[in-house]
């Protein structure tokens, strides 16, 4: 069965030559019935082949960049971490500042309640008077100088013996090196 075409025609005027049309007298396009069998196959290859082509050019998305995106995703969501972590222990570690501020402060206090506590004179009475003791005369009083000696022990493996050794030895011979 033949079928009727609807073909629209456009006059060929064109804007001072150039291949833009002048738009006169395409109100209205005029319409021609073709009579053709094989119209509509052929409009359904056309449409299909601009498809194809359409799909040939279309922008194909590499596998380096598809694991590139999803490679910088993942550092990025360990980025945030990182810095939910770190922000967590900045507010800890303020928070055992601020702790080891008032503890020290409470130190402080403590320490001078236990200064005022034990009284040094008391002590020396009951030192002097119960335990019968009693300050040290000038002639008691002696001072002994004693210089301590130098002494040095090495203990270790063989390892470490031979290595010690050769460290001894290469310093020996460079002090003779420069002895000439």
């Amino acid at each position: 069965m033949a079928e009727a075409a609807r073909v629209l025609e456009f006059p060929d005027d064109y804007i001072q030559g150039s291949a833009a049309p002048a738009g006169v007298g395409y109100d209205e396009p005029r319409v021609r019935h073709v009579d053709d069998p094989m119209l509509e196959e052929r409009h359904r290859l056309r449409e299909r082949a601009k498809a194809e082509a359409a799909m040939e050019n279309a922008p194909s998305i590499s596998l380096f960049a598809v694991f590139g995106s999803i490679f910088a995703g993942v550092l990025m969501i360990f980025v945030v971490l990182a810095q939910i972590s770190y922000n967590e222990i900045a507010s800890e570690a303020v928070r055992l500042n601020t702790q080891l501020q008032a503890l020290t402060e409470q130190q402080k206090r403590l320490e001078i309640t236990f200064e005022s506590v034990i009284d040094m004179k008391e002590v020396e009475m009951y030192a002097r008077d119960v335990l019968g003791m009693s300050r040290p005369d000038s002639d008691q009083i002696a001072v002994i100088h004693h210089a301590p000696l130098d002494r040095i022990e090495i203990i270790g493996n063989d390892v470490e013996d031979n290595a010690l050794r050769e460290f001894g030895s290469f310093v020996t011979s460079l002090l003779e090196y420069f002895k000439r």
